[in-house]
């Protein structure tokens, strides 16, 4: 690791930090991150070794990055995605003030008092000068082509939300990059989980070498050469319609009359399929029951839901941040896995957590100190909770759920490379199916889906599976981790100086024009539900014994929803049989990801390119064996790499329009 490596490590961090949001909410380009897999990283990865490297070289030998070094920026710069789009700042800051805005139009929220139900320092504070902070967001200051100055932006108005926020979200980050550290010697060595996606960049680091020249090989070229055609073509054919496209969407709506019961659990979704190759690269490099597990997951769940549908059981019914049971039955399914996890790694885990405390143990000293910290951290998050007015069974619960949450992502990303996960549970609806509303009251929701409002919203983008893929990378360039890790700290830190300003800057230069539709709706969501359920306690007169609830009284006043309770247990014991039928028969054919994420928006998008994948590897195997496996392979990592460009290309085209034009893209590919 060198000050090179590092330098321009923490540079690209910033620039990410300083460019997503304006990318992504001003000229409403294709997404810059989106997922696990940030185009623009990974593309830039591979310009840096095929394009950038070899011109260095070619001046003078020293200038060219080694691979260590490039490992070292990917790192930085992954740990800062995080922070610029879905990971916080997406929804952030219009969480902290929407709430009022919305409260000017609902009487209902005004005569319950709902914005109230959190304690203030978790909102922006327009009490001072309401025009200047809150309408000024929603309408934004700018005339025409003239631009507010950052002297215009309320900062006043900011400085008590951000002072509560930004200690909880570095507590909770901190802990998770010491927590990744920790783990990884059992994932990555006692397990050998497989790590696709940073097997990948470890495959265009290596490029050159004598013994795997992958930016040498023609079916590589040929791989990325025709996906990067397909996409660019596509691109053209948005700007110029007269063109022919290239049909990559197939729909097959006359097969919907034969499968009603099908079509009742939502299987639509599934009948319109549009093509996406870099899961169809992925699953040639996985287990073949991973990738036909994550291929047939989502048909399997639209017939359950179909079946259930026929008797009257809506398992998806309700919004986004509700009690449902198909988010219950999702955080069972984590819960599961984790378990599980922890079951498979039992020895190392009481080794390590012994030797944190103590106690004798032989775990490695990089580790032990890694555990400590994320234990301080946590508990430091845990802590802070309370500072919102949480008691203790609250605090407890929701960071444990939120751990849970993180931890599993990273597995999955670990074990099966799916790089786009949506997470369609809370913490906040955990602990509010298994108590009740009863021992939570109106209050203690509101808080806590604001929390989870803030933190876990949409985590396509999270943190700790971006460390656990470059601790992976970093590792196969004999880079020790202690010092990245740390390094990633000054990177997010470094991020959120830039990023939180930069956005506020374009949120009241513009106003709501660079906050989507959902963003403005998922920043009721909190408060829409701690109203419900004032009402319905107000109903059942038990609202005043609600809100009387505290510590010890909370736990004596469970009363939990039947049916989150039954598809709680429903997804914790399909995961843990799973598991173990897994360990017990090498023939059995479902990996539990499977039932992780069965039920969510990107399984159905991927699902038909992961069993097209699976079924590629299948016949290569059985019909050419492990030679021709082998020789393919770098056609499947071109395929990767060609849709990664193709997306980047339509980026770069959108921006220099733009500075060439002054007007905004008219075409993108992602949206």
């Amino acid at each position: 690791m060198t000050w090179r490596a590092v330098i321009l490590g923490l540079i690209a961090a910033a620039g990410i930090c300083g460019v997503t949001y304006y990318n992504d909410c001003v000229l409403h380009q294709s997404l810059l991150i989106s997922d696990h897999m940030p185009v623009v990283i990974y593309g830039g990865l591979f310009f840096a070794v095929a394009l950038l490297n070899p011109l260095l070289r070619r001046l003078r030998p020293s200038w060219a990055l080694r691979s260590p070094e490039l490992a070292v920026i990917m790192a930085l710069v992954l740990a800062a995605c995080a922070i610029p789009a879905f990971g916080l700042m997406r929804t952030f800051t219009a969480s902290l003030i929407l709430p009022h805005h919305h409260a000017l139009k609902q009487p209902a929220w005004r005569e319950h008092k709902v914005v109230g139900m959190v304690p203030e320092k978790m909102l922006a504070d327009i009490s001072h000068d309401e025009d200047a902070t809150l309408t000024a967001f929603v309408q934004g200051l700018s005339e025409g082509n003239r631009h507010i100055s950052w002297r215009q932006i309320p900062w006043s108005a900011w400085q008590r939300t951000l002072g509560f926020w930004i200690p909880l979200i570095l507590a909770l980050w901190i802990g998770l990059i010491a927590l990744a550290v920790a783990i990884h010697p059992q994932w990555a060595h006692h397990e050998q989980l497989p790590y696709p996606i940073a097997r990948f960049a470890d495959s265009l680091l290596r490029g050159f070498d004598s013994a795997q020249p992958l930016l040498r090989n023609r079916l590589f070229w040929l791989g990325c050469g025709a996906i990067w055609l397909i996409y660019a073509w596509n691109y053209l054919v948005g700007w110029f319609p007269e063109l022919i496209p290239i049909k990559t969407n197939l729909a097959f709506w006359p097969l919907a009359k034969l499968v009603p019961t099908f079509m009742k659990g939502g299987g639509g979704r599934l009948l319109h399929i549009t093509l996406r190759f870099m899961p169809i690269g992925f699953a040639y490099f996985l287990a073949g029951d991973v990738s036909f597990s994550l291929g047939i997951g989502p048909y399997l769940w639209c017939w359950i839901a179909g079946a259930f549908a026929g008797y009257g059981i809506a398992l998806e019914a309700g919004d986004y941040m509700s009690l449902r049971p198909a988010s219950m039955m999702n955080f069972g399914a984590y819960l599961g896995m984790l378990l599980s996890v922890i079951y498979c790694g039992r020895h190392y885990y009481s080794n390590l957590l012994r030797r944190s405390v103590g106690l004798p143990g032989n775990a490695g000293t990089e580790q032990v100190w890694a555990m400590r910290i994320a234990m301080l951290a946590l508990g430091l998050f845990t802590a802070l909770l309370g500072t919102a007015g949480l008691d203790w069974p609250l605090a407890i619960g929701y960071a444990f759920g939120t751990i849970v949450i993180f931890v599993v992502m990273s597995r999955i990303t670990a074990e099966t490379g799916l790089f786009f996960i949506q997470v369609w549970a809370f913490p906040c609806v955990l602990l509010w199916g298994l108590m009740g509303a009863e021992a939570l009251g109106p209050s203690a929701i509101a808080t806590l889906c604001l929390i989870s409002g803030v933190l876990l919203l949409d985590p396509r983008e999270a943190l700790m599976p971006y460390i656990t893929n470059s601790l992976r990378l970093l590792e196969w360039h004999h880079v020790r981790l202690a010092r990245p890790a740390v390094l990633c700290v000054v990177a997010i830190l470094l991020g959120l100086c830039i990023a939180i300003p930069v956005t506020l800057y374009f949120q009241y230069d513009r106003g709501l024009a660079t906050v989507d539709s959902w963003t403005q709706l998922a920043s009721s969501f909190p408060f829409t539900n701690a109203l419900g359920v004032h009402r319905e306690l107000a109903a059942r007169d038990t609202l005043e014994a609600a809100e009387a609830c505290t510590g010890l009284g909370r736990l004596l006043a469970i009363r939990p929803d039947r049916a989150c309770l039954t598809g709680f247990i429903a997804g914790l014991a399909l995961v843990i049989a799973c598991a173990a039928a897994r360990v017990r028969s090498t023939r059995w054919p479902l990996h539990p990801v499977l039932f992780l994420v069965w039920g969510t928006y990107p399984a159905w998008r991927f699902a038909p390119c992961f069993l097209i994948g699976w079924l590629a590897k299948t016949l290569v195997v059985r019909y050419g064996g492990a030679q021709l496996y082998r020789r393919l392979a770098p056609l499947f990592i071109g395929i990767i790499a060609g849709e990664i460009l193709g997306y980047l290309t339509g980026i770069l085209a959108g921006v220099a329009y733009t500075l060439c034009t002054g007007e905004l893209p008219r075409y993108n590919l992602w949206r």
